[in-house]
């Protein structure tokens, strides 16, 4: 009589997912990360109300986010390459301890009173740079230090300290430019890169052989062709751009919500971002860990951006702050289930030796849209209004996760196989019989 096949019971599907932990290098990189990106989601938090409070307009605020997401776009087709063929970790030292720098030379500005609009943007396209350079080699390096079968939990991991930063970054944020003003957040974020910078100068990473041949353009159309190829990988690519393009930019024009719509002050705003923060930690605590054991793929990332379509309409309907926090809380369940669904089993499905150029396509045609959503918002809240610029990207965001559900064929019934063999190179899945 054959024995019945035991299913993985909830809470071992959960804390499966947690067993990355388990390795002492990741532990200590994750946990520098997660107190680096609090104290950037707080400075992030702060220079948007500095924004508001210069100039008093969307635009401005869609300028600096656009001027902070160009280089994304701009560096992709090198970025990804650069992190594929160089050492990762010597990237991480020398981009943190820059970005240190720059939050410190702000914190200096702001503390002064000599801060003008210009600066801001200037540093924002610069910090956006050494973002475009570092990402592609922070996800890749967090596949070295976990390796490549448990990496899709590792990036959850990361993601999750992302988001309890997210959540306490702004209400703290909020809290500090009521109390003391806004340099504080700055100051803070600059002494979290000291300890990032610690925790990458002590891990021990897995060595790998770093692929050297051709140029970083020829290598980014080498990752073109291949995604091109694979049409579950270009529905992830799209489903991360409509998040992006269509969601994520509304969260750049809050402060005029906060303002305009709820009559409110920074503290109203810090609310507003810290509601989003923790629809995003729960979804990343919770719903990313148990959508990990699923084989329907297609199905959860369209479900999640139509939810976010849906709850999008009902924050632009909302004149009532708890109304509004909720609706963002709820907004932000759907965002990880896109966003970071979609970076894990890219890098599943990516030969090994172009998975930080992968990661780096990801990023350019996801949260490299942003600079020209975000300007675009600006521009459109400005002239028709911010409750009625939010209503139509709830709509385009609900109908397009509706669209590539039911119309791209074999989405539906996608199932994303178990990975049982080491992921192999582009040249040795090419010679593959």
């Amino acid at each position: 009589m054959e024995k019945p096949i035991e299913r993985p019971s909830l809470i071992n599907t959960y804390t499966r997912s947690f067993e990355p932990l388990k390795n002492a290098n990741l532990r200590l990189y994750l946990g520098g990360q997660a107190i680096s990106l609090l104290g950037t989601w707080m400075q992030s938090t702060a220079q948007s109300w500095v924004v508001w409070e210069l100039t008093r307009s969307e635009s401005s605020l869609g300028i600096v986010v656009m001027l902070n997401g160009l280089p994304l776009f701009l560096l992709a087709p090198w970025a990804g390459g650069f992190a594929d063929r160089f050492n990762r970790r010597m990237i991480l030292l020398v981009t943190q301890a820059i970005a240190m720098l720059l939050a410190f030379a702000l914190a200096v500005l702001v503390q002064t009173n000599l801060v003008q609009i210009w600066h801001i943007y200037v540093f924002a396209f610069i910090l956006g740079t050494i973002a475009a350079l570092d990402f592609p080699a922070q996800q890749a390096f967090i596949g070295d230090l976990s390796g490549m079968k448990q990496v899709r939990q590792a990036v959850t991991l990361n993601i999750m300290g992302l988001q309890v930063a997210r959540m306490l970054g702004p209400a703290a944020a909020g809290f500090l430019l009521k109390a003391v003003g806004s340099a504080a957040a700055f100051w803070i974020n600059g002494l979290s890169f000291l300890v990032v910078l610690l925790s990458i100068f002590l891990v021990k990473s897995h060595k790998q052989e770093m692929n050297k041949r051709g140029s970083g353009r020829g290598q980014f159309r080498e990752v073109l062709d291949y995604v091109r190829a694979q049409p579950r990988m270009v529905d992830l690519l799209i489903f991360a751009s409509l998040v992006t393009f269509f969601g994520l930019s509304i969260m750049n024009i809050l402060p005029a919500v906060a303002d305009h719509v709820l009559h409110g002050d920074s503290q109203t705003f810090g609310l507003l971002m810290g509601s989003s923060g923790a629809g995003a930690l729960i979804s990343t605590l919770f719903l990313l860990p148990l959508s990990q054991n699923a084989k329907r793929i297609g199905r959860i990332v369209g479900v999640a951006a139509i939810w976010m379509g849906v709850f999008y309409f009902l924050l632009s309907r909302s004149t009532f702050l708890p109304l509004s926090m909720l609706s963002i809380f709820l907004v932000s369940l759907g965002a990880p289930l896109v966003l970071t669904t979609g970076l894990g089993v890219m890098q599943l499905m990516a030969p090994g030796d172009m998975r930080a150029r992968i990661i780096s396509l990801f990023t350019m045609v996801s949260f490299g849209l942003q600079p020209v959503s975000s300007l675009l918002i600006g521009y459109a809240a400005e002239v028709v209004g911010t409750q009625t610029i939010i209503l139509v990207n709830a709509i385009c965001l609900a109908t397009g996760g509706a669209l590539m559900l039911f119309m791209r064929k074999g989405l539906l019934q996608w199932e994303l196989k178990p990975m049982v063999e080491p992921i192999l190179s582009s040249q040795e899945k090419a010679s593959k019989p």
